[in-house]
This record gives C-alpha cells, sequence and structure tokens, in this order.
C-alpha cells in the first residue's frame, strides 16, 4: 500500500508517517509539506532518518497535487489550525483548508484512492458551547456535558471551524458521486513529543516550555482565572487509532468520528499550571487578561462512545503522561526549543 500523508512535516503528520513506517511493514509512506509551518524543517530531517520522502506541494496548488503520484490511501493532517488566523489571514485558511481538500479529494477521485480526514471539534457551534457556565460546572456531571458527533453544527464556528466542516460535506458529496471511501475523524486537542506549543494552538506545549524557560503566560478570558477546560488526546493514542482504521478500512469506512482524551484527561488552564509546576520545578507569572475572544469556549469535551463501540478502543495515555512526555522530550533538545520560543 502506498500512503500520502498531507501536513506530513506538521506535528499530527510527521508523527504519525514514523509511526505508520514502524507499524505497516508493507506500505510506503510518503508526505507533501511546503515547510511554511514553523518548525516543519526540523521535522522534516526527523522524517528523513526514517527514509520518508517528501514532495515539497502546497496543497492548495490543483496543478501540483495532480501531478503527484498514484497513492492507495491519503491521510489529510493539512491545515492551518490556528482559530486567530481567521480573523487575521481568512484567505491564507479558506485556501488551505477548503482548496486544498478539494484539490485532495479530486486527486483521490483520479486515482481511485481512499481517504482518512482529520478535522476539527471546531466545526461545531461556539453559540451554544459559550453558554455553558463554568461557576455552575458540577464534577459529577461533567460526563453529561461530553459532545456526540450529533452536536450542532449549524452556528457560528470561526472561518477555521466553517472551511473543515465544508470539506467534510465535500468528501460526502464525492463520495457519493464517486462511491470513495471515507474516515472523518473530528479531533480535539492533541499534544505530545515534536510539538511546538502556541496560545492558539498546541497550548499544553506552551505551557511546559513556557514552565521550563521560566517564561510569563497569561491566562486569557473568562475572567482571566484559567478555569476553561479541554480534553487532551496524546499523539500516540491519535496514531494508534488512525492505524487501526487503516487495517479496518475495508470494514469501517464513509463514517465521522469525534476523538480526544475523554473526561480522564479533562483539564484546566489552573491545573495544567499545577501540573506543570510540579514536574519542572518551576514557577513563572501569569497575566490575567479578562476579557474573552469572540471564538473561546468554556469548555469543551469530548465523548468517545462512538469510536470505542467500532474499534474498541480508547486513549491509553492520561494527562500527566502526556506533560511528562512532552517535558522529557523537550530536555533532550533544549537547543531546539530554547529557538522555537
Amino acid at each position: 500500500m502506498k500512503i500520502l500523508i498531507t501536513g506530513g512535516c506538521g506535528f499530527v503528520g510527521s508523527n504519525l508517517s514514523i509511526f505508520l513506517k514502524r507499524y505497516l511493514n508493507n506500505s510506503k509512506i510518503f508526505t507533501i509539506d511546503n515547510f511554511i509551518r514553523p518548525g516543519s524543517k526540523i521535522r522534516y530531517k526527523r522524517n528523513k532518518l526514517y527514509n520518508i520522502k517528501n514532495f515539497k506541494v502546497d496543497i492548495s496548488n490543483y496543478k501540483s497535487v495532480m501531478m503527484l503520484p498514484k497513492f492507495d490511501l491519503i491521510i489529510d493532517c493539512c491545515a492551518e489550525a490556528a482559530v486567530a488566523d481567521s480573523i487575521k489571514k481568512p484567505k491564507k485558511v479558506f485556501d488551505t483548508n477548503l482548496v486544498g481538500t478539494f484539490n485532495i479529494i479530486s486527486k483521490c477521485k483520479t486515482d481511485k484512492s481512499d481517504i482518512i480526514f482529520l478535522s476539527t471539534s471546531r466545526v461545531y457551534s461556539i453559540d451554544l458551547l459559550k453558554k455553558i457556565d463554568l461557576k455552575k460546572i458540577k464534577l459529577k456531571k461533567l460526563r453529561n456535558l461530553s459532545i456526540k458527533e450529533n452536536y450542532d453544527v449549524s452556528g457560528i464556528k470561526s472561518l477555521y471551524g466553517f472551511t473543515k466542516l465544508s470539506s467534510e460535506d465535500l468528501i460526502k458529496e464525492y463520495n457519493y458521486s464517486n462511491n470513495l471511501k471515507y474516515i472523518i475523524n473530528r479531533f480535539g486537542v492533541i499534544s505530545g513529543p515534536w510539538q511546538f506549543g502556541y496560545e492558539d494552538q498546541g497550548f499544553v506545549s506552551l505551557w511546559v516550555a513556557s514552565h521550563l524557560l521560566k517564561k510569563k503566560l497569561k491566562y486569557i478570558g473568562f475572567g482571566g482565572s484559567g478555569h476553561q477546560m479541554r480534553d487532551v488526546i496524546h499523539i500516540d493514542d491519535v496514531c494508534q487509532i488512525i492505524l487501526l482504521q487503516i487495517k479496518n478500512m475495508h470494514q469501517i469506512y464513509n463514517v465521522t468520528f469525534n476523538i480526544g482524551g475523554g473526561l480522564k484527561n479533562l483539564i484546566s488552564l489552573k491545573k495544567l499550571t499545577n501540573l506543570c509546576e510540579l514536574i519542572t520545578k518551576n514557577k513563572i507569572k501569569f497575566t490575567p487578561i479578562k476579557k474573552t475572544s469572540l471564538f473561546d469556549i468554556p469548555i469543551f469535551l469530548t465523548n468517545n462512545s462512538k469510536i470505542k463501540k467500532y474499534y474498541n478502543w480508547q486513549p491509553q495515555k492520561k494527562i500527566d503522561l502526556i506533560v511528562k512526555d512532552i517535558y522529557n522530550w523537550m530536555i533532550k533538545h533544549e537547543k531546539v526549543i530554547n529557538k522555537n520560543f
């Protein structure tokens, strides 16, 4: 089997490429990446150690994508994932996330390839999620707030969320008219080694690096208290479920899944700070910013019941281990971390 991973020098794409190279012995793994994202050239060098060939291609360039060799499966990891970029760089977000998907699915049509599409929890309506009051949340009832695949997607969701949901619909349209097999995975927060964290994405890595290097951070929004919560999934667990999906593609396809860390991996920024202090032995200063972004939500908790039912799968690595793995990786690559933060 020949597999192409788009965004293959990004955090998810690179880890997935190497993982599949290890565990799919009879398959050939290729990537495409244009090296625009920070850290992509560092991960490219890592990929080369595993003899993974990269095509330097911009996913939004139709002709370049169509000139690529034929593949049996395309795993689309490429995205402009920062919600803030939806405001600052709307054309770039639209071209990469939606035009890029059109080009990839056109390639799948030509080659009769299957596709696994990495979507996002950001497809869900912000207006409904923003109504959740953090102060009234009771720990025993947190499970009731978990989001299933049938949660409302009709409202405002940011341009990033819009492009990813539109990409999902585009894939389904092509499936209907061309009988292409697809799997859509709506992932929440993914973290782990080889992630260079930023405020709008990779915040767990940002927290660890900031504590390690003793740099200041901010609690932004919801009163500046750091009580907003997310569930976090380790990149290794992401790779494991995608491997399962590839192995079962002939039986399970044309379906959409929510995939995240779940209730056991739900953590607030405040508690993440405490965990980072415990692991790094460092304390840093925080600036509270009370004003909340238009696109921020108080909590997101993934309901993994559907993915568990189909594959008997659930995430194995808990949040404390995720933070420890990131910390240990950063200690080993301190020079790289210093250059990227």
